[in-house]
């Protein structure tokens, strides 16, 4: 699978507000190339951590609430917010009662239910306290914390991108329009343009950067953002009959959350 400029463009498209990728062509190009995602995430991570050594480099320290609230609003004024559509609809089809049908029910009403409410407010406060441990890692070592953004946003795509290529989408819509076009064989491309992160802790080893564990914590995050996925993929099938979009965008938005987590908490155990 050769990744192309349209493929990297339709991706940013697809992924962020940014004004590019935005025609029929660069869609297309896209949707036919899942590594197309991880592999734009290492830009959108870079531009995401923003906020984080802003903080860092700051001359006064920076308030924690601050950066709480900083931190989540640039990361959705990059991405916008069309992915945390399928947190909410995924929160509501989670505790509704009822068949696969129900659920599917649910997840096409644009109501948002106390299960969707509940989900948003989680993935909202994960994010805002990643955030702040990692702008405490940035005092420590700016370049490994953001190296830990970017691994995570890595991870997140990469999950996505698994999932288009193993999963099959129950419905027509945006699940369907990705997934018909890859199948398992499209995973070794994901795989190549995910791996990288992987090292992202080793250009930078040198004794100080060491004790951090630098080393360690990009992988970690790569390997609890692609946990999500495996355990997304599960649900989503037993509950839901396939992957859809809303699938697809919840898997985005949680692999984030837990992939910035299990980074920090590599760190601070190494």
């Amino acid at each position: 699978m050769v990744l192309t400029a349209a493929a990297l463009r339709g991706a940013l498209g697809f992924l962020s507000r940014i004004p590019v990728g935005r025609d029929d062509a660069d869609w297309e190009a896209f949707r036919r190339t899942p590594a197309a995602l991880p592999a734009v995430a290492y830009a959108l991570g870079a531009l995401i951590a923003l906020p984080v050594a802003a903080a860092a480099l700051a001359p006064v320290p920076v308030p924690s609430p601050t950066i709480a609230a900083a931190f989540p609003a640039w990361l959705y004024l990059v991405t916008g917010i069309t992915h945390l559509d399928g947190v909410a609809d995924l929160g509501d089809a989670a505790v509704v009662h009822g068949d696969v049908d129900r659920r599917r029910e649910v997840l096409k009403d644009a109501a948002l239910g106390v299960g969707g409410a509940a989900a948003l407010a989680l993935a909202l406060f994960g994010l805002a306290t990643a955030g702040t441990v990692a702008v405490d890692l940035a005092r420590l070592s700016l370049v490994d914390a953001v190296a830990l953004v970017i691994a995570a946003e890595v991870g997140a795509k990469a999950a996505t991108a698994t999932l288009v290529c193993v999963g099959d989408a129950p419905h027509e819509g945006l699940g369907s329009a990705l997934t018909e076009e890859s199948g398992p064989r499209a995973l070794v491309g994901v795989a190549l343009a995910t791996a990288p992160a992987a090292l992202l802790g080793f250009p930078s080893l040198r004794p100080e950067a060491l004790a951090f564990g630098s080393a360690y914590y990009p992988a970690a995050a790569l390997a609890a953002a692609l946990t999500v996925a495996g355990v997304t993929y599960a649900w989503a099938n037993a509950r839901l009959g396939g992957v859809s979009g809303d699938v697809l965008g919840a898997t985005n938005e949680l692999a984030r959350v837990v992939g910035l987590h299990a980074g920090v908490i590599a760190w601070t155990l190494s």
